[in-house]
């Protein structure tokens, strides 16, 4: 059985869906079982994962643990030790590609590089996903694409190769299933490099509609987001990254293509799934 951290999240949602159209039983932990959608094969835990002992009666019969750090926080070791202690085998972390390529301010490196110590110290066999940055992170744009037709941030010619979430999740359910990842850490990225300037062009493209990107400083972009209501921290992480690849472009790899047996999604085709909300439409 397994248990996946960050149910509701999106690569979280994905690595669900997946596992339960294989038919492998899954435990879904959600703070909100209402946002969880449950399918055959999975059982929703209310939990929080921060709090370790919420999800302690749920660890029994569980085999391997798919870890997200962002829904777990700063209790990994904790969560960790108590999944050994319960008999769970292996861990998969959802880690990121700062760790291994830099990029970004170091503080959130850190953050990531310490759960991956806190999986190699727990005795648990760890596997180690270490992604670019989400094509979805461009959904932070819908608001204003909808309302100007103007993406307005830093750093537009700031190149990286950003991963669509269908990829993440299943080499995360390959990782999962299949002991033989154990011990490995793979960089994932998307399989091309592209500005800001690049993705507002092909969002743009599949809306139909042409779209611009305007540069403005980084503490303007960084009040904007907050104003949006996004986390405190996602504009240091986003703006930070930007900057150091405007600098040096992140890195692109063919590991997804060599893990699935297919070229990794573009993000002309994350676009063209998530046009919708994109587009400045009612329903009738």
């Amino acid at each position: 059985m397994i248990m996946v951290t960050g149910a509701t999240g999106t690569v979280g949602r994905a690595v669900v869906g997946l596992l339960a159209a294989g038919g492998t039983r899954t435990v879904a932990v959600s703070r909100d079982p209402a946002a969880t959608a449950v399918a055959d094969h999975v059982r929703t835990v209310v939990g929080d994962p921060s709090r370790p002992l919420t999800l302690a009666p749920a660890l029994g019969g569980v085999d391997v643990l798919l870890l997200s750090p962002r829904a777990v926080g700063t209790a990994s070791a904790e969560l960790l030790a108590l999944a050994a202690e319960h008999g769970v085998r292996r861990v998969v972390v959802l880690s990121a590609v700062t760790v291994e390529y830099g990029g970004g301010y170091r503080r959130f490196a850190e953050e990531f590089t310490a759960v991956e110590s806190a999986a190699r110290a727990s005795g648990l066999r760890w596997t180690f996903l270490r992604c670019a940055d989400f094509a979805a992170n461009a959904l932070a744009w819908a608001p204003q694409i909808r309302a100007t037709g103007v993406v307005r941030g830093a750093y537009g010619d700031a190149a990286t190769s950003p991963i669509h979430q269908r990829d993440i999740a299943e080499v995360a359910v390959r990782a999962l299933l299949d002991p033989a990842h154990a011990g490995r850490a793979y960089a994932l990225t998307g399989p091309e490099s592209l500005t800001q300037h690049d993705k507002a062009r092909l969002i743009g493209r599949a809306v139909g509609r042409e779209l611009t990107f305007e540069e403005i400083s980084p503490e303007r972009s960084r009040r904007a987001m907050l104003a949006q209501g996004l986390p405190e921290d996602v504009p240091d992480r986003v703006i930070g990254y930007a900057a150091a690849c405007l600098k040096e472009p992140g890195p692109t790899t063919d590991t997804v293509e060599k893990l699935l047996d297919r070229p990794a999604l573009t993000f002309a085709t994350w676009a063209v799934e998530h046009a919708a909300a994109f587009r400045n439409r009612r329903p009738s």
